[in-house]
């Protein structure tokens, strides 16, 4: 009688165990995020990379249960550059019930414009294009836009030129993606920023950029700021240094003092044009694993920790990637601690309040991330960097654009 007692405990015990698990596990909840972007194509050195920071972020939030009993699954495909492929990505990700959108090119991000306007889904794109935003209501840049980044390189140039006003190019791609800076500095100089623009030069497929420095050099430019990506600032650098036109310091006569905006940058930039990059001005809203900080730790920790080699895990663009989806989940665990439902217009109002006392720091960025009503632009802080001895390095603190406030 006594052992059929203990084995109907037992059966007893095993029942309510399985019940009280189930039942857990049926309060669990797990949120979609879906992203397409370029892991392979013409921009997979910014786009794998990025892929893998939103992949091991991702992880990271699981596995120390950021969000307690809940999950985040994260979809992320390769859309090869090609919108027509992000599109059907995106439809797909709506199906599965996706609360939040991380998209990439500037290219889709403006195609799929009206869709996400239609879905009325949140979108944190890896194009920082000014224009991504007009007549948007659902996009939010998660850094400073290039245009934003343009100016604050010019007005870098105004504050730190001597003797006159200085002469400037921009160097863009021919592409929306890289003209979108050229209106916005327009508006900067009419609205009083010092700078005399000479050229714009879109450049092409050139593989020797020599005519171009000598026309800029006969008319006088001491500074080209560019808005591309890092294959044909590398290529103008190797040629500026081959002439012996790379300026040695800040606004030498005679010689070029190279700027460029977040896409031309990092250490792809610096394995790319050698000892040419040497001197070279970068600004983004990014920390660099060059400059330790609590951040960049963390960065380099994760990055061991999912196994991603040393290239990947001081990639800017693997910043980039964390960054991004840090927000994501961040909005996600600000619902959920409200005690709402987490769904695709939740999360947007979250973030439309991410602002003052309620401002995010990830750690990744050199300033908060902050979004409102009409502030849909998030880090606002730009760090300056300049190579020296092969490694990007700080230079002053972090800076937030006048110009680009004015004429907004």
């Amino acid at each position: 009688m006594k052992r059929t007692k203990m084995i109907l405990f037992g059966v007893f015990s095993t029942a309510l165990f399985l019940l009280i698990f189930t039942a857990q596990s049926a309060l669990a909840k797990t949120y979609m995020i879906g992203s397409s972007l370029a892991i392979t194509g013409p921009t997979s050195d910014a786009g794998s990379p990025y892929a893998k920071g939103m992949e091991d972020y991702c992880k990271f939030s699981n596995d120390m249960k950021l969000l307690g009993r809940d999950k985040v699954k994260c979809i992320i495909r390769d859309d090869a550059y090609k919108t027509a492929t992000t599109k059907r990505n995106f439809e797909d990700f709506m199906d599965q019930e996706m609360v939040i959108y991380l998209n990439y090119s500037t290219g889709s991000t403006l195609g799929l414009k009206k869709d996400f306007e239609e879905e009325e889904i949140p979108v944190l794109p890896a194009s920082y294009h000014a224009g991504n935003l007009t007549g948007s209501n659902y996009i939010l840049l998660p850094s400073a836009s290039y245009s934003e980044q343009a100016i604050g390189l010019a007005e870098y140039v105004a504050r730190n030129h001597k003797g006159g006003t200085p002469r400037i190019a921009l160097f863009l791609h021919p592409s929306a993606f890289g003209r979108g800076p050229l209106s916005d500095v327009k508006k900067a100089i009419k609205a009083g920023l010092k700078v005399n623009l000479v050229e714009v030069v879109e450049h092409g497929k050139d593989l020797d950029n020599t005519a171009m420095i000598k026309r800029l050099l006969k008319k006088k430019v001491q500074y080209v700021i560019s808005q591309t990506v890092q294959s044909p600032v590398a290529t103008v650098l190797k040629d500026a240094k081959r002439l012996g036109k790379i300026a040695t310091k800040f606004g030498q006569k005679g010689k070029l003092t190279f700027l460029g905006a977040h896409y031309t940058g990092g250490n792809d930039l610096i394995a790319l044009a050698g000892k040419a990059s040497e001197n070279y001005f970068w600004t983004t809203a990014f920390t660099l694993t060059s400059e330790q900080s609590a951040g960049t730790d963390a960065q380099l920790a994760m990055a061991r920790k999912y196994g991603r080699d040393s290239k990947t895990a001081n990639s800017h663009n693997y910043t980039s990637g964390i960054m991004v989806m840090q927000i994501a989940i961040e909005a996600i665990r600000r619902v959920k601690a409200k005690g709402m439902d987490v769904g695709k217009k939740s999360v947007y109002k979250e973030l439309l309040q991410m602002n003052g006392f309620n401002a995010y720091y990830p750690l990744t960025t050199v300033g908060p991330v902050t979004f409102g009503k009409d502030d849909r632009a998030g880090v606002d802080s730009l760090q300056l960097y300049v190579v020296k001895k092969g490694v990007f390095k700080a230079v002053g603190s972090p800076f937030v654009s006048k110009y680009a406030k004015m004429i907004k």
